[in-house]
């Protein structure tokens, strides 16, 4: 596919490379203004170009195809084509089962640990319907991502390209602040994790550092983010992509040790789960959502494939096992704990077993390897803004500094709203929503506006409209919520 690729973008830039050429020569300037605009238009529009100055210059005796600057610029073109083919073929080298693994890794998050909260506090019967529909929902927002990204192989690289494709600057404005908002309210969230986590992990442990408006849980999460903030000085890329694999191996750690507490652990998986609790419909709807929100890296995984023609198979392989994974894990924890599940089920497991310590470490330690991989889209948008005349040295530490005063920030936020099922809802809802269902769905009827069947057009709008039904019910749900809590929290 990709020489296919280079082939033709080698023969449209030689093609216009010789009609430039050709109208320089051309006594009519007339002529060779109007003969280069279509030429221009015919190639942009990736088109043969057919244009009546072909045959008129074929029959010009005037034209020379041998001069030596054709050839020279021609030669020049050629070697810049390959080098740039050379560098995107370095960067596709992932295989089916790698990008399957990717996709895995990336959709699988905090979004296991409230899963059993969510299907418990929803009911079976709206949960798996829920879960079931999402997943495939999700899998073909992430296929007709990757058409947008097929119909311009060499413009389009990321989410925010898509976008600015689209609907423009405006558009691209749009998409990135959607994108940052998740980056944001996710890390808020697994800090949150990290605080309610450690708290159980070192119970019975007392700082005593006499700062009266601090206490030992928020002591102990500002020294776990203390150590996790020299990552976010890291600038090679191969440590980050390692700090992300290890966030993976915790979240099958964490997976494996739910599933060892019902069987080894002693806990029976007696309750009963509810069947339908429409009360809870608006905010459980988020935290499903949040769970399955990973579109704003789809097109990074699609680009780095060898064959993205097989995109739309690692998308259904991909979503299927996480689907199945969020229905195992979901309806075990709500059979295992009942009405009683916490909201991160790790909370939720028997105390002082082994089993539940491996978990609640995982879970300690996934934010931890998260926070550099999360921050990179804003250190590279901030590398590239700085000029060119810095050094790598000012760069690294200009980076460095930005990425720890976020961080801190993030903390600070986390520890005045420790409320992890609201504020993973509200992200859920309010961002989660719009990146997985509403913005893909926007974006492949205005790519392909047109050339879409009729069916296809209702079940985009209809996507559109579930998406926006569940963004603003639970935004409105989870934002209440969260401020109700907050509200009580500081009146007590």
């Amino acid at each position: 596919m990709w020489g296919k690729l280079l082939m033709k973008s080698l023969g449209k830039r030689l093609q216009s490379l010789v009609v430039k050429s050709n109208c320089t020569n051309c006594g009519n300037n007339q002529h060779k203004s109007s003969d280069e605009e279509n030429c221009n238009v015919c190639l942009g529009e990736s088109k043969e170009c057919k244009c009546v100055h072909n045959t008129n210059h074929n029959n010009n005796n005037n034209y020379n195809y041998n001069n030596s600057s054709n050839i020279e610029g021609g030669t020049n073109m050629m070697m810049e084509t390959k080098n740039d083919a050379s560098d995107e073929d370095d960067e596709a080298n992932s295989s089916f089962t790698h990008a399957v693994i990717n996709m895995v890794g990336m959709l699988i998050g905090l979004g296991q640990l409230s899963t059993p909260y969510a299907v418990e506090q929803g009911g079976w019967a709206y949960s798996s319907t829920l879960l079931i529909g999402l997943g495939v929902m999700c899998t073909y927002t992430s296929h007709i991502l990757g058409k947008c990204l097929r119909s311009y192989p060499t413009k389009l690289r990321s989410y925010a390209d898509i976008g600015g494709q689209a609907f423009g600057s405006k558009g691209r404005l749009l998409v990135s602040t959607f994108i940052y908002m998740e980056i944001f309210m996710a890390l808020i969230s697994y800090t949150i994790s990290l605080h309610d986590n450690i708290v159980t992990v070192f119970l019975g442990t007392t700082l005593k550092l006499h700062l009266e408006k601090l206490s030992t849980p928020q002591l102990l999460t500002i020294v776990a983010v203390l150590i996790a903030l020299p990552t976010m000085w890291i600038r090679n890329l191969s440590s980050i992509s390692f700090l992300s694999t290890v966030g993976i191996l915790m979240s099958v750690v964490i997976f494996v040790s739910l599933a060892a507490a019902a069987v080894f652990g002693g806990v029976l998986t007696n309750h009963s789960i509810p069947v339908f609790q429409m009360h809870n419909v608006p905010s459980i709807s988020g935290l499903f959502l949040f769970s399955y929100g990973g579109h704003i890296v789809f097109p990074n995984l699609y680009k780095a494939m060898k064959d993205p023609s097989k995109f739309t198979k690692v998308s259904i392989v991909s979503f299927t096992i996480v689907t199945a994974l969020y229905m195992i894990i979901g309806f075990l924890g709500a059979k295992m704990f009942g009405p009683n599940v916490n909201s991160q089920f790790t909370l939720s497991m028997p105390a002082k077993q082994i089993i539940t310590k491996v978990a609640l470490w995982a879970t300690v330690l996934t934010p931890m390897t998260k926070y550099a991989l999360e921050f990179a889209p804003f250190a590279i948008h901030l590398e590239h803004k700085l000029p060119s005349t810095m050094s790598g040295r000012t760069k690294m530490v200009i980076r460095g500094c930005a990425g720890s005063i976020f961080l801190l920030i993030i903390l600070a936020l986390a520890l005045s709203v420790p409320y992890f099922e609201h504020v993973l809802s509200l992200t859920g809802s309010l961002v989660s929503a719009a990146v997985s269902l509403i913005l893909p769905c926007a974006f492949y009827l205005k790519i392909f506006w047109g050339q879409i069947a009729k069916s296809h057009l209702v079940l985009n709008f209809f996507l559109i409209t579930l998406g926006l039904f569940l963004g603003v019910m639970g935004t409105i749900s989870s934002s209440r919520s969260l401020v109700e809590n907050f509200q009580a929290h500081h009146s007590n």
